[in-house]
Parts: C-alpha cells; sequence; structure tokens
C-alpha cells in the first residue's frame, strides 16, 4: 500500500489488532504513546481509539441502514442522461450531469429544477455506478457482433510513438479496420479513422477497397472537416498508407506535415487507435462483411452521426501521471491516474487552438443538437445498414466491372467527396 493513500476500514482494524495486545499490556504512559502513534498513523480520534482499545475490535452491523440521498427524480435524470450518452461507465458519466442535464432540458427531453442541478453536481462515481446496475437493465446498448517485402515508401520516415502526454492537438494516429467478414477476396469496405493524441477528436471515413483514389477521398472527408491542424500522421507500416501516391498527397496537401509510423508488429505502437478501434468501430459494425456502394453511403452517413456524437458529447478519460516502481526480482510495477473525463471538444477548447469564430460555431452547434435524438437516429442508421443486402459472390465480385465509373458520396455538410476504387 503506498504510504501516501489513506488507509481502508480493513487495513485500520488489523493495524489496530496488531497493536492491541500491546496497548492493553503497556503501563499509562505507554499508553498514552501508543495512542499518539495509532492516532497519526490511522487519523482516527483519540476517543474512537480509546473505546476500540477497550472493547471489541470486531466490526459490528448496521443496525439502521442509511436512508436514501437522492430522490426518484435524479433516478429520472441519471435514466435519461446515460441512455442520451449510450450508458457510459459512472467515471466518465458523473462529470457531465450538469451541463447534459441542461442540454437536454433545452431540447425538451428533460424538466430540471435548481435542486436537481445540484444534486447531480453532487452526486458521487460510486452513487451513479450503483444506480446504473439498475437503470441500465433491459436496456439497448451498443451490439457486439461476433480471427516482406520492404516498401520503398517507408524510407526516410521514422518509426515512433507519439507521447501519451502530447499537450499539442494535431498528433494524429491513424488505421484502417477491414469489414471483410469471412473473406478478403474482392472489394470491401475499410474505415480510415484518425485520433488526435492529446484531445481524442476523432475523425472516421468508410472506403470502398484500399486503392490510391479511394484512400485520397477517406483522407479528404476527414481533412474537410478537422477544426484544428493536422501536424503528425503516424500509421502503421500498411501499403495503403505507405505508396508513392498517397505520400505525395500527405506533402502537396499539408505542406508542414511530419509522417511517422509504428514498429513492424509492434500494435501498441498505435495504442489510442486500436483502442478506438474497439470502441467506436468494432463495437458498432463487428466483423460482418461489407462490400456494397449502398453499404458505402449509408456508413459514411452514420459516421457523420458519429463524429458529432462522440466528439461533443462522449466524454473521454486521459491518462495524466505514470509512476513506474522497480521491484527486485518482478516486473517493475506501473501506477496510472487518470483525469476528469470531458468531451473532445471541451479538451480542445481549453488549449486555445480554436478561434473565437471557430468555438463559437461549434458550440452553437452542440447547443442545437439533442443529444437524446442523435442516438435514436445512430441506431437507425445501424438498423438499416445491415438490413441492406450485400454483393451478390459472382456478380460484383469485380466493381470495376459493375461500375466503370468514380463514385461520388454525400459528404454532410460539405460538398460531395469523389470515391473511386481500383
Amino acid at each position: 500500500m503506498p504510504i501516501e493513500d489513506k488507509m481502508t476500514i480493513d487495513e485500520r482494524r488489523k493495524y489496530l489488532r496488531m497493536m492491541h495486545k500491546r496497548y492493553i499490556d503497556a503501563p499509562r504512559k505507554e499508553r498514552s504513546r501508543l495512542l499518539d502513534e495509532m492516532q497519526v498513523i490511522t487519523g482516527m480520534h483519540r476517543k474512537a481509539l480509546i473505546r476500540l482499545m477497550k472493547g471489541s475490535l470486531a466490526r459490528q452491523a448496521r443496525e439502521k441502514q442509511r436512508g436514501k440521498g437522492y430522490g426518484p427524480e435524479v433516478d429520472d435524470a441519471l435514466r435519461v442522461i446515460a441512455e442520451s450518452l449510450d450508458w457510459l461507465c459512472a467515471e466518465r458519466l458523473t462529470p457531465t450531469l450538469g451541463w447534459m442535464a441542461e442540454q437536454l432540458a433545452a431540447h425538451g427531453e428533460l424538466e430540471t429544477t435548481p435542486e436537481l442541478l445540484a444534486a447531480l453536481g453532487q452526486i458521487s462515481i460510486s452513487t451513479v455506478r450503483r444506480r446504473l446496475k439498475h437503470l441500465c437493465q433491459d436496456q439497448r446498448c451498443l451490439p457486439r457482433r461476433g480471427p516482406e517485402r520492404a516498401n520503398q515508401a517507408t524510407r526516410g520516415v521514422p518509426m515512433k510513438r507519439i507521447p501519451w502526454n502530447e499537450p499539442q492537438p494535431g498528433h494524429f494516429e491513424t488505421d484502417l479496420v477491414h469489414q471483410c467478414g469471412a473473406s478478403v477476396s474482392g472489394d470491401y469496405v475499410h474505415t480510415l479513422q484518425m485520433i488526435d493524441v492529446a484531445t481524442g477528436w476523432s475523425e472516421r471515413a468508410a472506403v470502398l477497397g484500399r486503392s490510391y483514389l479511394a484512400m485520397k477521398a477517406g483522407f479528404e472527408r476527414c481533412l474537410s472537416r478537422l477544426p484544428f491542424p493536422v501536424l503528425e500522421l503516424h500509421p502503421d507500416n500498411g501499403v495503403e498508407f505507405f505508396n508513392q501516391h498517397l505520400v505525395r498527397f500527405f506533402r502537396d496537401t499539408i505542406p508542414d506535415l511530419h509522417l511517422s509510423r509504428s514498429r513492424p508488429y509492434q500494435k501498441n505502437d498505435n495504442r489510442h487507435v486500436e483502442q478506438k478501434n474497439s470502441t467506436l468501430v468494432r463495437a458498432y459494425l463487428g466483423f460482418d462483411r461489407l462490400d456494397t456502394v449502398e453499404q458505402t453511403v449509408t456508413l459514411n452517413q452514420l459516421y457523420d452521426k458519429l463524429w458529432l456524437y462522440y466528439n461533443f458529447f462522449q466524454p473521454v478519460m486521459h491518462l495524466s501521471e505514470k509512476t513506474i516502481t522497480p521491484l527486485e526480482g518482478q516486473p517493475a510495477r506501473i501506477t496510472r491516474r487518470y483525469d476528469q473525463a470531458q468531451t473532445p471538444f471541451d479538451r480542445l477548447c481549453a488549449t486555445g487552438i480554436l478561434s473565437n469564430d471557430q468555438r463559437q460555431e461549434l458550440q452553437a452547434l452542440r447547443d442545437r443538437t439533442n443529444p437524446r435524438q442523435l442516438r435514436q437516429e445512430i441506431y437507425a442508421l445501424l438498423d438499416r445498414l445491415f438490413s441492406l443486402p450485400g454483393a451478390v459472390p459472382g456478380v460484383t465480385e469485380d466493381v470495376h466491372d459493375t461500375l466503370g465509373i468514380p463514385i461520388t458520396l454525400p459528404k454532410g455538410e460539405g460538398s460531395p467527396v469523389t470515391l473511386s476504387v481500383e
């Protein structure tokens, strides 16, 4: 147990049982000294220690249970807020309760009172965790769907990992998630994902195939709506990222871009985006095969909704401290501490990188968005996506023969993006 941490009740009782015999056998002056020592170590009041030393150290069952500190109106508000944020864990949910209640109230999803807002502002994480166990029963949550040659383009691109405590926004880890199902034959949908290490800001785009034109269109889709500049791109060593055409596109589009890459077979070098591949892509899509134009269009519509949902309403916790304690004859112990949960948008505002106009525009976008309705739209699009028919084997195996022309996909608020496949 670290010295700076407070003793738990069990630890205090164990220590007092060890001191009990010494206290009983000691003379009066020695007892006073022992009480001083126990008071310093346990932090308990002196009179409480005397009562325990003269009585029983066995813990007594509570005769009268404490009443509930929060009424049913808090449970109702927790249910609506937790549902709107897709049943987050208590650690991520609790810091957002106050402003999220006001956000939902502005859209008519929740009625608030000063007493309710005060209760949501002081409720503890452990209380929220206990109540969520009952509130989230039988609720719909994320669907869990259920395993060289040297690349010349990587020459001159350093292998590294972006530091976990990088403070400046713009350093993006990038990866590609395959939606091929059980077969990798033919063209199928991929999800291009970019995660900013400093803020947790995420961008996603669905592309059909891994050709240069498809990857270029995916990156253009992501870069066009980023509210801050890209300073670094950090993918793995895949040829879909490192080919002469795409590297040239990076250099031309972002002149001051710093390109880096992971070490081969070291997935932890891209740890932030690998974790988001699981929570932001696989949690929704599973491992099903997606391989048609209509599925690609619908998936991009889903990602447009998720862009707003996760960057503006889903709080994330970041590692704030990491301590390595060497142990003799054993692996070193790593102690990690995390900061208070905040949304990527709030973290981005705290960096000061946004102009006043950008900040006001994005804040207005969040204010006029109903997060509960947005979540319902996400699940509706998800149901629609999995109701679409896939490609017919042997008929649409080659997308070239079927289409013969580039595909134009809608891009939400901006102009359309042209997506071609090999």
